[in-house]
């Protein structure tokens, strides 16, 4: 079977999925609106230009699947706020994007920590959005000698008396270190107070994932929200909330 083939099924897979979640969303919307602090919130950032924003078609299944696995617990969702941008061949512009996602999703958890703080707070990235939530979880972003310029502009990392409101990290295809590294970004290092609630995925022969060099993603890339991987994601979600 080729790349085609499979980006074409894949496609028309997630198309339904699109429409399938997006009376849900509606309904989510609407349930939040009602009941300002959830059981549970999931702050998830989408991958690059990834359709169904502000969630995208992976945040969408890891929440529908987080649902199906919590029955009597409200479960509201919360897109990060951020461009998501395909301008790999512009580091900086790649740079802005993750860095306005990190500050999305760090002052949507401050908010609930302060606002909400007995709701636990799931927080996951698929892709370019995994790199944002690791980066949200991070020690500190270390910035390149050739950027130190822009070092000021680098969000610090979470105070750490909201470590406690977070229950789960999930990091859906984050790209590797190497291909990181080709595209002149720092390695993910989630601090050790999110390690152990920490999970990654990434399917075997990802190119993004798996340590191949950079380059366009193959088919595999876009099967995280239809291989069983988000259902899977939700029951360590469960046993973690």
């Amino acid at each position: 079977m080729t790349v085609s083939t499979v980006l074409r099924r894949t496609l028309v897979s997630v198309a339904c999925l699109a429409m399938a979640a997006s009376g849900s969303l509606i309904f989510s919307n609407a349930q939040a609106k009602a009941v300002p602090c959830s059981d549970v919130e999931v702050i998830f950032a989408r991958g690059t230009i990834e359709p169904v924003p502000p969630m995208g078609v992976t945040g969408v299944s890891f929440v529908e699947a987080i649902r199906s696995q919590m029955p009597g617990k409200s479960v509201s969702s919360y897109g990060v706020k951020y461009p998501a941008s395909n301008r790999f061949d512009n580091r900086l512009a790649i740079a802005n994007s993750v860095t306005v996602g990190v500050r999305s999703a760090q002052s949507r958890i401050k908010y609930l920590a302060a606002n909400c703080p007995g709701t636990r707070v799931v927080l996951g990235g698929y892709s370019q959005g995994a790199v944002v939530a690791g980066f949200t979880t991070a020690t500190g972003i270390s910035v390149p000698a050739e950027y130190r310029r822009y070092a000021s502009q680098v969000p610090p990392p979470l105070p750490s008396d909201v470590a406690d409101n977070i229950a789960a990290v999930v990091l859906f295809a984050p790209p590797s270190d190497r291909f990181l590294r080709d595209i002149g970004s720092p390695p993910i290092e989630v601090d050790r107070e999110y390690k152990a609630k920490t999970k990654s995925y990434c399917i075997p022969g990802d190119n993004i994932c798996d340590g191949a060099p950079v380059g366009q993603p193959n088919g595999l890339h876009v099967l995280y929200s239809v291989n069983g991987m988000t259902l899977d994601a939700a029951n360590y979600v469960k046993r973690h909330v």
